[in-house]
């Protein structure tokens, strides 16, 4: 049995399905997955989604951007995960709270990002250096919700400071369910290659299910994420970019199933598509421009695309992007005939 068909109750469980075991989770990464890219991989067979980081107190004093972070649609995403930072426990005891009233099946505590306006405020990655603190934050949450409660961290601040099996053993005894866990330090920030090796220290600090996340961009990679750090299971963050199918290609690799091939280009059409009409639902002409990751990313894994990601990525106007892609495709689907 999966750890995540451990922790969630039994619906939650059973609508991840397959994907849940082996567990493969889709990482909070700002300014992606919001909720028009957590319904493309969980169309794609990929299992538990989680949120953009929110900030704690930005949630208790209504910021809209912050709270446009947790719309979901939980008959295409469920079951969703929120993920919420911060560095006061009770603020943060209170945003979970919130967290479980909009519908989340579980809460991450952020103690892995390593941007600069997050740890300057003693968020994010920063708590590592506070590991009193760190646990007085992981108790709070925990007491406030009846969710799970999970923790995603680093392996330490950087190269002299690797508490990563510490935070994690604290963690625990704070009553926290499941660890993922990044394998570089808040220093490197996305620098140098992922230590998978090293998150196993982890994994024999505590008796919690460990996740390995950093650099798994293929099936392969996972395997050997899980073989290297021992591990119950993955979390995927960039490599998904562009390919919303990867979790469940990766779910396929480590249950032993074949692996499903990617989606022909008529989904991938109706997906794209998708995709951007959701995000100008959610952010209105903004999402012109919010879309152009997702666009340039798509295009990385589709032939001959310059001209549609010149046009995706510098168009302010959504019929003329909408225009390309119908170009693009019908060009494809000719060459395939």
């Amino acid at each position: 049995m999966g750890c995540l068909s451990q922790i969630l109750n039994k619906n939650e469980a059973d609508a991840i399905g397959e994907n849940a075991l082996p567990d493969v989770v889709l990482a909070p990464m700002s300014g992606i997955t919001d909720r028009a890219f957590r319904t493309a991989v969980r169309a794609s067979g990929g299992g538990l989604v989680v949120s953009e980081m929110v900030a704690s107190h930005a949630m208790l004093t209504d910021v809209r951007a912050e709270m446009q972070k947790l719309q979901f649609n939980a008959a295409a995403e469920a079951p969703v995960a929120i993920q919420i930072a911060g560095w006061d426990p009770v603020m943060m005891a209170e945003a979970a709270k919130m967290a479980e009233q909009m519908g989340a099946c579980l809460i991450d505590i952020n103690m892995g990002c390593p941007a600069k306006k997050v740890t300057g405020r003693a968020s994010g990655s920063a708590l590592m250096k506070e590991p009193v603190l760190a646990g007085e934050i992981c108790s709070a949450v925990v007491d406030a919700v009846s969710l799970p409660v999970s923790l995603k961290t680093r392996l330490g601040w950087d190269d002299t400071h690797r508490n990563a099996p510490e935070i994690g053993y604290i963690a625990q005894e704070s009553g926290i369910s499941m660890i993922t866990i990044h394998g570089r330090t808040r220093t490197q920030m996305y620098k140098g290659s992922a230590n998978w090796h090293e998150i196993a220290n982890v994994v024999q600090a505590v008796s919690i299910p460990v996740l390995a996340n950093g650099d798994i961009i293929s099936p392969e990679d996972a395997k050997s994420a899980l073989v290297a750090s021992k591990a119950q299971g993955v979390m995927v963050g960039r490599g998904a970019q562009g390919r919303p199918w990867l979790l469940a290609q990766i779910a396929d690799h480590l249950e032993g199933r074949d692996i499903r091939s990617a989606p022909d280009m008529a989904f991938r059409y109706q997906q794209i598509c998708q995709h951007l009409d959701m995000l100008l639902t959610d952010y209105g002409m903004r999402g012109v421009r919010l879309a152009r990751k997702h666009l340039a990313a798509y295009c990385d894994y589709l032939p001959q695309s310059q001209d549609l990601r010149l046009i995706a990525t510098q168009s302010e106007r959504p019929e003329l992007v909408f225009a390309a892609l119908a170009e693009y495709f019908d060009k494809e689907a000719c060459h395939a005939a």
